[in-house]
């Protein structure tokens, strides 16, 4: 059986696991998550990086610091996972839903002005597929009419826009470093700061509402709670286990862009029959192989498809049922204009096994699979 997913694994996870064990600092906010954050911070050029527990904490974080509150609205799509419209119900938000690119299954930056009104307070962007939304687009609306912009990165680590990492390039980025993603720690993710001013209030946040930050750097002589906060800081264990990756990010990075090249290569003469659709990316958008999809024809191919490449031995998968359909969208939000592409295109979307490590004859196996499905 070709997996769908195996968590990424370096190769010195466990020697730098061991590492925080013997330096008797496993809470976090030690040797190992301060590398994290500042190779992030000099990687991307992000103001200021602060691990979390999670890509969804990350966004929870970001909400906070938007100032959302009971009553605002903030628009996103509906096509994405769960995290990025609970963080913002989370802050007592109404999710105003809006449809989706066909080509990149990404907010249509063109319909996001339309959902606006005097209620609203952030404009919520994902990245699908770690290819980039369209930003200039978006930060215009957003400066026009005095909004944030948080940008769910989860699948975006090592991924541009116009040569601009994505999470650095609104307001608040987040990533997510699950096991399914680029790079892992297990559960964990990472809350990218893109205004200074922002700084202090994220680390009192991420610090159960205390300014222990402040007094590790000995800026204060003690600590103490002085706003609210919740429990935001990862484990130095996870913390460990991501810098092995890190490390490599470049060498992982290429890994998988070589594979999803060669699912593009094998796959091509399909998509010019027209028996299937491969993934756009616009030009400026450099992407990180986070996924491989392809669209069918509708939902019953699809269904057919995923059924005949599991007897194959091949474990195929689809992705979001879009929100707004889904009772928590219901209960918490509403979708702005046509539903034109949003269900529609879920439909069709089926992703292939993609991960660090793929190997060659696995690749190999997975396309024979696919053209066999369509007689080819």
């Amino acid at each position: 059986m070709v997996t769908f997913n195996i968590p990424p694994f370096a190769g010195k996870e466990l020697e730098y696991i061991q590492k925080a064990v013997q330096n008797q600092k496993i809470c976090g906010d030690g040797e190992f998550t301060k590398k994290c954050s500042a190779w992030m911070e000099q990687r991307f050029g992000a103001k200021k990086v602060l691990l979390t527990t999670s890509g969804t904490t990350a966004l929870e974080m970001a909400a906070f610091l938007c100032g959302v509150k009971p009553g605002d609205e903030v628009i996103l799509p509906s096509y994405t996972f769960s995290s990025t419209a609970n963080a913002f119900v989370l802050a007592g938000a109404r999710l105003v839903f809006v449809d989706v690119r066909p080509d990149t299954m990404n907010i249509d930056e063109k319909k996001i002005e339309a959902a606006i009104t005097p209620k609203t307070k952030v404009i919520c962007v994902m990245h699908y597929a770690g290819v980039a939304c369209e930003m200039d687009t978006i930060l215009e609306i957003a400066r026009r009419h005095g909004l944030k912009v948080v940008e769910d990165a989860a699948q975006g680590v090592m991924s541009s826009y116009k040569g601009r990492p994505l999470g650095t390039i609104g307001d608040f980025g987040a990533f997510s470093f699950h096991e399914t993603k680029n790079y892992s720690m297990g559960e964990g993710g990472a809350l990218l700061i893109n205004r200074p001013e922002a700084a202090e209030a994220a680390e009192i946040l991420r610090e159960k509402g205390t300014n222990r930050a402040k007094f590790f750097r000995g800026q204060v002589d003690k600590y103490t709670w002085v706003a609210y906060g919740s429990s935001y800081l990862p484990s130095e264990l996870n913390a460990a286990f991501l810098w092995a990756q890190l490390e490599k990010a470049d060498e992982i990075n290429e890994d998988r862009l070589a594979s999803w090249n060669e699912y593009r290569r094998q796959l091509e003469p399909l998509a010019r029959e027209s028996l299937i659709e491969l993934q756009a990316h616009p030009e400026g958008c450099v992407h990180n192989a986070h996924m491989f999809y392809i669209k069918l024809k509708d939902l019953e191919e699809r269904t057919r498809f995923i059924s005949y490449m599991k007897s194959q031995g091949v474990l195929c998968v689809f992705h979001y049922i879009p929100l707004h359909s889904a009772p928590a969208g219901l209960e918490f939000g509403r979708f702005d204009g046509e539903d034109e592409y949003t269900t529609r295109e879920s439909e069709r979307l089926v992703r292939l096994p993609l991960y660090y490590g793929l190997k060659a004859e696995d690749l190999a196996e997975v396309t024979r699979a696919v053209k066999s499905f369509f007689g080819r």
